[in-house]
């Protein structure tokens, strides 16, 4: 394939990971088509296969459509209408204090962000408005919300990262989009209410997911060039101790 499509009547694709890969991104604005159960459930059978240490599969994933989801928004909606406080994080989402080249990186895609939809640095007001979509999930008619069990320690939460991501992959094989959201974290106690997850989880983030709105338009993230992230080693030991 050359082009990711919309699959109908079960069919799978055999899509280039490459594609899949460059083409996924955060998507922040959804049509209200609705996403398939059948579509949602052969996804997530096949990101079981994501890799965790010694197999332990530490995430917990719930997904919500239809009724269950348009009340979770309700109950969002009306917290931000009341102006009222985020909910005390369980987890720290960024170091409190970033260097460089993180802390750059960060601004950038702020910049890049609120840029491209006209909004200044200064404008603090739109950007809480616009920052709000996230409890709509930006109009997705499907949202999952994954967490981890709280004595759960690094390298799980690694492979709970390595999970969303086989999602996000797997959903770009059905021509969908999403956006994971660490924001829902700060309105756990309300997803906690409509989700009633088990004893001792942390919510890690919310994932939104559908069809793109693409009436919408966006400016696509950069990356940093492979020189800042990756280091290649070449050559042999034994031969750099031969002489």
């Amino acid at each position: 394939m050359t082009e990711l499509e919309t699959l109908s009547k079960g069919e799978v694709a055999i899509v280039d990971v490459y594609e899949a890969v460059t083409s996924r991104r955060a998507v922040r604005g959804f049509t209200d088509q609705p996403v398939p159960m059948e579509v949602l459930e052969r996804v997530l059978s096949a990101a079981a296969w994501a890799p965790s240490g010694s197999n332990l599969q530490p995430w917990h994933a719930y997904v919500l459509t239809g009724g269950p989801l348009a009340e979770l928004k309700k109950r969002a909606g009306e917290r931000l209408a009341a102006a009222d406080p985020w909910d005390e994080r369980e987890y720290e989402m960024y170091p409190s204090a970033l260097k460089p080249p993180y802390r750059e990186r960060r601004s950038a895609f702020g910049a890049q962000r609120y840029g491209a939809l006209g909004i200044s640095r200064e404008d603090w007001e739109a950007r809480q408005r616009t920052a709000a979509g996230n409890w709509d999930c930006f109009g997705a008619p499907a949202a999952l919300f994954c967490y981890i069990d709280r004595d759960m320690g690094p390298p799980q939460w690694a492979d709970v990262g390595m999970y969303l991501q086989t999602v996000m992959l797997l959903l770009r094989a059905e021509g969908l989009h999403s956006c994971p959201q660490m924001a829902w974290s700060m309105y756990r106690k309300t997803v906690a209410e409509v989700l009633s997850p088990s004893d001792g989880l942390i919510l890690f983030c919310g994932m939104s997911i559908g069809f793109e709105d693409v009436t919408g338009g966006y400016v696509r993230t950069g990356r940093a060039p492979l020189e800042e992230t990756v280091t290649f080693v070449e050559g042999s030991i034994l031969q750099s101790h031969a002489a």
